[in-house]
């Protein structure tokens, strides 16, 4: 439920609401949230605030928009596991915006950089990969 009076930011309350049926599995993998209007008027908020929250839960990578269709449960995608030769290294960054286009990356998924004994760079979003050593 949604206190209004409380100091935690309505958006993230209903964030949170959200982020627990999507953790429960009330709301499944590709399953549609309730639009943005049914979310405000359930509980009387703004939609505004509804956007809010849900850029939120976009950003944490739980749920992607298809404007126009909605607002939906994220799919996770295939995990590759990639083996790490000897000397090289990982590190971690945000993809550049053709890298997100590339990938299908949703907000705030990092890619991470396998960087080779030559120096030679490898990318892969941080989402679908597994990291392990021979």
């Amino acid at each position: 439920m949604i206190d209004h009076s409380a100091d935690r930011a309505v958006f993230r309350q209903l964030a949170d609401l959200l982020r627990r049926q999507i953790e429960t599995g009330e709301l499944g993998p590709g399953d549609p949230l309730p639009s943005e209007l049914r979310l405000a008027e359930d509980y009387d908020i703004s939609r505004t605030t509804v956007r809010q929250a849900i850029g939120q839960l976009r950003s944490e990578g739980l749920v992607t928009v298809d404007r126009p269709r909605g607002t939906f449960v994220r799919v996770p995608e295939p995990v590759e596991v990639v083996a790490l030769a000897r000397g090289e290294r990982v590190g971690a960054r945000m993809p550049t915006d053709a890298e997100r286009r590339k990938y299908r990356l949703s907000d705030g998924v990092p890619m991470l950089v396998v960087i080779a004994a030559d120096g030679t760079e490898t990318v892969h979003p941080a989402d679908r990969v597994q990291l392990s050593r021979p």
